[in-house]
């Protein structure tokens, strides 16, 4: 059993500005790692922002590009692993190429542990500039926790967080963009989220207005009683609370959620 310390970065950066956005990162990092994190986890698109229309393509880079290598850098320097959100450019054969609003995990050692692409957009914004993706669980282990990956409106939809629960992630992070007026996402569904899979989940906003988006903040860490770790205020901050695997165990002990499924129930559902 183990206990991972997690960081959450509620910040917006500077949107269109990449190079201020990794400074941003990289201070995190060492304020994070200072304090015991082994793991940061930064918002939604932060490393080019969120609305910044056209952008968005101009700015989206490879799963190995020069800001993964940088973030693997300062991954490596300060010994966390690092959760980041940004938009990716994947190659096609034939046409121009995909853009995906993705999610990497890099390792303390400054490898890649693994990538998570949006399946579910939201709104004609995302729809407009990103491609969904079709991979549903996407996880990785660190210090002896299953991580799994979400974005935003993803988390929205219990089938994927319970995936994630069938599969079994002990921590779901889900960096996001969640806008007003639906802060009560942030403070009622992800605490519910969190109970009815019995895992952890650390979700992690902007915060701030960018263009025509107004990003509540509100990032919190939730646990598998339903009870909030840790919670960000309205403004940009870093705050941190611990994952503990063996209060996780004994929760998926005593909680019947899971073990008292009846699958074969629920074929009309698909």
């Amino acid at each position: 059993m183990s206990s991972l310390r997690t960081a959450l970065l509620q910040s917006s950066g500077r949107p269109g500005d990449v190079a201020h956005n990794l400074r941003v990162l990289a201070g995190a990092a060492r304020e994070a790692a200072a304090t015991g994190a082994g793991l940061l986890v930064c918002p939604e698109l932060f490393l080019t922002g969120y609305a910044i229309g056209a952008d968005v393509h101009r700015l989206a880079e490879t799963a190995d590009g020069d800001s993964a290598r940088a973030i693997g850098r300062i991954a490596a320097e300060h010994g966390l692993a690092v959760l980041y959100g940004y938009p990716e450019r994947a190659p096609r054969q034939t046409g121009p190429d995909a853009v995906h609003n993705s999610a990497q995990l890099i390792g303390p050692d400054g490898t890649r542990l693994a990538n998570y692409r949006k399946t579910h957009l939201f709104g004609s914004f995302e729809r407009e500039w990103f491609t969904p993706g079709e991979r549903a669980v996407v996880q990785a282990d660190l210090a002896g926790v299953r991580i799994g990956v979400l974005i935003c409106y993803d988390v929205e939809f219990p089938e994927n967080v319970r995936a994630h629960a069938l599969a079994g992630t002990d921590l779901l992070l889900v960096p996001t963009a969640q806008m007003h007026p639906f802060q009560f996402v942030a403070e009622s569904v992800i605490p519910v989220r969190a109970f009815e899979s019995q895992l952890y989940i650390a979700y992690v906003n902007r915060v701030g207005t960018e263009g025509e988006f107004e990003f509540v903040g509100l990032s919190c860490l939730a646990g598998p009683d339903g009870v909030v770790r840790t919670r960000a205020g309205r403004s940009e901050q870093l705050v941190q609370a611990d994952v503990d695997t063996a209060f996780l165990t004994r929760s998926r002990a005593d909680n019947p959620y899971l073990r008292d499924r009846r699958p074969e129930l629920y074929g009309p559902l698909t």
